[in-house]
């Protein structure tokens, strides 16, 4: 454990499976909370994550923006310094979760985000189409902000105060991208690191999974980039 308070938020929508074995992976006393938001599920994943030693936060409307902010919120209420987020479908790996934090800890990043499309993902983790949006919007966000990305990842690792002074406003799947706008917008450090993502434990992806899932995601995220893109111009 460091020194500073950390937090793990992970969102999670009917995810009773994946949520167990996850949270069985996750090092003990690697953070202080380990924060479950349940974002409307009809199944068991809260008293999964409970049951498992999770905190369990309640967010009923459902929407991954909406259930990360809860998770943040309730992160920063208990007092987390540095909060990351993970899926709750056991496709981000807890191994990796000393070396996502480290660079936060040493003040060589503000911001560290893992990148599923590296040599150390497992094959076929990530479907063609959402490799496509991605690539995409990680595109997109180095020609407008100059930060050079491979992927826009769930699997991230920020300071509270950072995330609190950008005021995250999407309640959508555009969540990761306004983040990384706004942050790049407001000069902070981004880094991007390598991690060993993986297929996703139990059940079907309800965004990648499908195409209409992926092309929902894939609005959200390019439509929060131009719009973000917009404010930029203006104030240029």
């Amino acid at each position: 454990m460091v020194a500073e308070k950390v937090a793990i938020v992970i969102p999670a929508l009917n995810e009773e499976a994946a949520i167990h074995q996850l949270l069985a992976e996750i090092p003990q006393n690697f953070a202080q909370w380990v924060i479950v938001v349940d974002n409307g599920s009809t199944d068991t994943t809260a008293n999964v994550a409970r049951n498992s030693g999770a905190i369990v936060a309640n967010e009923p409307i459902r929407g991954y923006g909406r259930a990360c902010l809860k998770g943040f919120k309730t992160a920063c209420n208990l007092g987390a310094e540095i909060v990351i987020f993970m899926d709750g479908d056991g496709s981000d790996d807890p191994t990796d979760l000393p070396t996502m934090l480290r660079p936060i800890i040493e003040g060589r990043a503000d911001l560290v985000i893992g990148s599923r499309v590296s040599k150390s993902a497992e094959r076929g983790a990530v479907p063609a189409q959402a490799r496509l949006g991605n690539w995409l919007v990680s595109r997109m966000i180095h020609l407008l902000y100059s930060v050079r990305l491979h992927d826009i990842g769930s699997f991230r690792v920020v300071r509270s105060t950072l995330l609190e002074t950008i005021e995250m406003r999407e309640m959508t799947f555009g969540w990761p991208v306004e983040m990384l706008v706004k942050a790049a917008r407001a000069n902070y450090r981004i880094l991007e690191l390598p991690i060993h993502y993986r297929h996703r434990s139990h059940g079907r992806s309800k965004v990648a999974g499908t195409i209409s899932g992926s092309i929902k995601a894939a609005y959200y995220m390019l439509s929060t980039t131009l719009r973000y893109s917009g404010a930029r111009r203006t104030h240029a």
